[in-house]
Parts: C-alpha cells; structure tokens; sequence
C-alpha cells in the first residue's frame, strides 16, 4: 500500500492510497490546482483516481470537488447520507448530479482492490467519519477532525499498521489563544477536535506492535506546536511499551509511506 499525507489542516485536507492498482483521495479540501500538483510530486495524476472518499462537508475537506468532478468528468464519491445532502447544499443544483454512493458507518465497501470500513465519529458536520482502509495486508486508519474518543473509535481503528490521528490543539495554547470564547469551547467540546492528551490516549489505546508510522494531523498553527504533538505521540507508544520513533514530524505534504 502506498499512503501519502499531502495537505491537513483548517487550510486544506486530503490524503492519497493506492493498493493493487487502485487509487483514492479521501477528502478534496484544497484548490484542485494544489492538489494536481501534490499527486504529481508523488508520481500520480488526479485523472487516474479511482474514488474520492469523504470524511464530512466543511470546506477544508471538500473545497475542490467541483473542479474535479468537471474536470475529470465525475470521480465517484463516497461518503454518508448526512455528508451527501450537506455538500449538495452548499455547492449547488449540479451536485446532485454527481457520481454519489452513500455509504454508512460500519458497513464496509469495495472499491477496486482496496477495503473500506467507514465509522462514526463525533464532529459538528452533517455526518462525520473516519476510516480504516486495508489491501487485505496493510490497514491504515484515518481519523481526522473528531471532538471524543467513543469506544467505537477506539475499536475501529485497533491493530492498525499506519495511524493519521488528529492532534489538533494543546488545552492551554487554546486557552491562551485570543479566539473567540465560543470558538474555543466548538473546538475543546465533545464534536470539536481533540486535544494533544485526548488523542495520545486514543493512540495507546489502539496502538500495536505492528505500527510503523504515526502522523499527527489538523495540528493548530495558534492553538498546539508541532513538537508538542509529536511529544505527546511518542509518550503515548513509551507508555503502550511500543516504538516512539514511529511517529513522524506533522509537516505537509509528508512524502511516500510504501507498507
């Protein structure tokens, strides 16, 4: 399986896996020319893309759909119900004609040679998930602007081999941060997004033996600092008695990972 982290945070997000032949994004949620240009550093072309999958609607995760869909003349989509409606208000009428196939948490799907088993996680969107994506060999598991942990999170995303966990904010940056006072009880509350401790728990709570990379993503450029991520990463795995040095430096794009 080849997993690439080209873009996380509130200015854009998408992240690309190919496995026996076949190639999907999840998430659009930069300009599509940047999103061109990141499949191309990487040796792939937004024409050959076998799917899109999405996480939930808000901008930063969708915002190139329309060009691509009129570019490419229709990927197909992948995402919830809630997700489907949401993004078809805010784009327009043309949405509704787009290569939709809903999908629902807990119901794995094919596309091509890869596996998908989408879950539900506790976000302020239409219908947020996350996923786990396996070639039958590898599993990577994905969970991105999520506010808790519930248990099925934590059962979801288990004995993966490739984590991309948020770790979006440190409690007392955001505390100190001069955001709004509404913006920062969104963020720290139980749809918002995690803290560096709340996503370190998750981590040795899922975390295995047959880990080989980490990626901390959505790190707040205000609100958290990169080496706090990482440091509360690699605490967690010393705590689960596993490798530290799996996590890797949540710098965007973040290159090839080949498993």
């Amino acid at each position: 399986m080849k997993i690439a982290l080209l873009a996380s945070g509130s200015s854009g997000n998408f992240t690309f896996v190919s496995g026996g032949g076949t190639r999907i994004l999840f998430d659009a949620g930069t300009c599509c020319r940047t999103i061109r240009s990141a499949l191309s550093s990487i040796g792939e072309d937004a024409a050959a893309l076998d799917a899109i999958c999405l996480t939930h609607d808000h901008d930063d995760h969708v915002r190139a759909l329309a060009t691509l869909e009129k570019k490419y003349s229709g990927i197909p989509l992948y995402a919830t119900d809630g997700t489907i409606e949401a993004v078809c208000r805010g784009c327009g009428d043309a949405a509704g004609d787009w290569p939709w196939t809903s999908i629902a948490p807990g119901e794995p799907f094919d596309v091509g040679a890869l596996r998908f088993e989408p879950f539900s996680v506790p976000h302020d969107a239409a219908d947020s998930v996350g996923y786990v994506v396996t070639d039958g060999t590898v599993r990577f598991g994905l969970a991105t602007d999520i506010g808790s942990v519930p248990a099925n999170v934590r059962h979801a995303l288990r004995d993966c081999d490739a984590l991309a966990l948020e770790f979006n904010h440190d409690p007392e940056m955001l505390r100190m941060s001069s955001r709004p006072w509404s913006l920062k009880q969104r963020i720290a509350g139980r749809s918002g997004h995690l803290s560096n401790p709340d996503a370190a728990d998750l981590l040795a709570a899922v975390a295995t033996p047959r880990l080989k990379a980490v990626f901390p993503v959505h790190v707040s450029a205000e609100c958290n600092a990169p080496h706090l991520a990482v440091r509360a990463a690699r605490e967690a795995l010393e705590r689960a008695g596993l490798d530290p040095g799996v996590v890797r430096d949540p710098v965007y794009p973040a290159g090839v990972l080949e498993l």
